[in-house]
């Protein structure tokens, strides 16, 4: 079975978070990473967490020549998390981004699980009948999977 990781499955792997020991579970089966989510995780690590550039770059080519594809955005899958988004969005009640959208609408469309510790994302993912594979927050917290 396929994994879509989001953004953050991918930056608690590099920094050693506590989801990160089942991501590394994950990374040796088939998985995937939206391009978006490609974008999102160079910008947290070089933008948030100091990371230099070119280690992130370097960092996502080997996970991507490994058990890792970065899937491009279609035009389907933007129309489709643009749909999640205006259907799902509420700043207080479910704030999901859109590369969290993204996300959704790529595993979705591949009929992958997707692999978050986004409480939002996970309702989103479940109210849309997807599979969700949860992971630990930067606290060790895991998302209610409530159906």
């Amino acid at each position: 079975m396929t994994v879509l990781l989001d953004a953050y499955a991918v930056i608690a792997y590099l920094r050693g978070e506590p989801a990160a020991d089942d991501v590394a579970v994950l990374l040796k089966g088939p998985t995937v990473l939206a391009a978006v989510n490609a974008a999102e995780v160079v910008d947290q690590l070089v933008r948030v967490w100091n990371r230099e550039l070119d280690e992130v770059l370097v960092a996502l080519s080997l996970l991507n020549r490994s058990n890792m594809a970065i899937t491009d955005a279609t035009e389907t899958t933007a129309l489709e998390a643009g749909r999640l988004r205006s259907r799902y969005y509420d700043k207080r009640s479910c704030c999901v981004s859109m590369a969290d959208c993204f996300a959704a609408a790529t595993a979705l469309a591949m009929d992958a699980a997707l692999a978050t510790s986004d409480p939002h994302l996970v309702l989103l993912m479940l109210q849309e009948g997807g599979r969700v594979h949860p992971l630990p927050d930067r606290q060790g917290r895991i998302p209610p999977m409530l159906h």
